[in-house]
């Protein structure tokens, strides 16, 4: 168990040098605890590294947000993988309760370009990267997503391409499969 770094809703991603926490218990899990129920135990600024992979979409995510911003040191970076709203995995899996747009996550930056910083009571201070992820073209029987290849880069040029792209017909005509972003405390 690592005290620098989290690895929160592991499940059986168990990564070695890290603390792994899930709600079931399983081989190599550290903690068995459930992300809801909050606080989290761990102090406050322990973690230098927290990561949330698939595990946002699931629970009410603003608290969780909140205690991970807590127990992060200043200056840590909370690591993010959720599902992008045109992802067909958002309505395959029942337990998905939230979907998630490239900007979802700038509400929680302090000087938000939403301009609504009085929404919450804790703010990062700064976005690390923010990446829209696109389904897999090295499948043999998925042809038609070898143009993902090309829309990849191009999307993910800016935060301006990045919007252009959820807002015109180029999110539904080649869906994402997740949004991968960092915030730093």
């Amino acid at each position: 168990m690592n005290e620098n770094r989290l690895n929160l809703g592991c499940g059986t991603d168990i990564k070695k040098g890290w603390t792994n926490l899930d709600i079931v218990d399983l081989p190599g899990v550290d903690v068995v605890w459930g992300i809801e129920d909050l606080p989290l135990p761990f102090e406050d600024q322990q973690f230098e590294e927290v990561l949330c992979k698939d595990i946002l979409e699931h629970v009410d995510y603003i608290l969780v947000l909140q205690d991970i911003h807590r127990i992060l040191k200043p200056g840590g970076r909370l690591r993010i993988t959720v599902p992008h709203f045109t992802s067909r995995n958002n309505f395959v899996d029942p337990t998905h309760r939230k979907q998630f747009s490239v900007r979802t996550f700038d509400f929680f930056l302090k000087n938000s370009t939403h301009g609504r910083d009085y929404y919450f009571d804790f703010h990062f201070s700064s976005l690390g990267h923010t990446k829209i992820t696109f389904e897999n073209p090295r499948f043999p029987a998925r042809l038609f997503f070898l143009f993902n290849a090309v829309i990849d880069p191009l999307v993910n040029l800016n935060s301006h391409t990045q919007n252009y792209y959820e807002i015109s017909f180029l999110s539904r005509l080649f869906p994402g499969i997740n949004i991968e972003t960092e915030l730093i405390k």
